[in-house]
């Protein structure tokens, strides 16, 4: 079943619309793209198990919730995912990381994979794939349907953005992955890009045009 979660905190909506600014800096964005990964990624492990383990506080013994021994893989899709992991690895330290390089072929707007590297294992681990934009969906859907081959035990998905058309067709080949994400714009430009939006998540992460 296809689920898309939209996180509607009022830090995640003001940071949001700070980034959305064309006049907010390179460095400014890459500060907001950090903070707001890291209060995003509150919501995508939301449902992460725990279980009861016995500890000993300065004064009592007790019964204290843990993290399951569950292993969580970050994996970005290049480069502009590469703004997602600093938050969300100050939230789960010890994820492992993985790499997946997408680039959008201009004319047909497919994506087109340069490099993928994940951590061995991966059907012990539950995946949390990050892409500011999740577009026309062809990035996210093949980057998804290469993790798929290393049978991971779950997968979600992690943006800042959506657009319907891109949703339609990222849920259209993988219905048993949930998008997590800040806000859905309504509509794509011709060359693919998401209508409000915020300009190209890469370009102005890095200063490049």
């Amino acid at each position: 079943m296809s689920e898309v979660h939209l996180i509607e905190h009022p830090l995640i909506q003001h940071k949001l619309t700070l980034m959305r600014n064309k006049d907010t800096s390179t460095a400014k964005f890459r500060s907001l793209l950090s903070e707001i990964s890291l209060l995003m990624g509150y919501e995508v492990t939301r449902d992460m198990p725990v279980e009861m383990r016995e500890i000993e506080t300065p004064l009592a013994t007790m019964q204290a919730p843990i993290l399951e021994g569950k292993k969580v893989t970050l994996v970005s899709i290049l480069r502009a995912g590469q703004g997602f992991l600093e938050g969300l690895l100050t939230l789960i330290p010890s994820a492992r990381v993985g790499h997946v390089g997408l680039y959008r072929d201009p004319a047909t707007l497919d994506a087109i994979e340069y490099y993928f590297k994940l951590p061995e294992q991966m059907e012990d681990r539950d995946c949390i794939v990050v892409d500011p934009m999740l577009a026309t969906g062809h990035s996210a859907t093949a980057a998804v349907s290469s993790i798929k081959e290393t049978h991971p035990r779950s997968i979600k998905f992690l943006c800042l953005l959506a657009a319907p058309p891109g949703l339609d067709y990222f849920h259209e080949h993988h219905p048993d992955v949930p998008v997590y994400t800040a806000a859905v714009d309504p509509e794509l430009s011709e060359k693919g890009y998401i209508i409000p939006g915020l300009g190209d998540a890469g370009d102005r992460m890095y200063g490049t045009k």
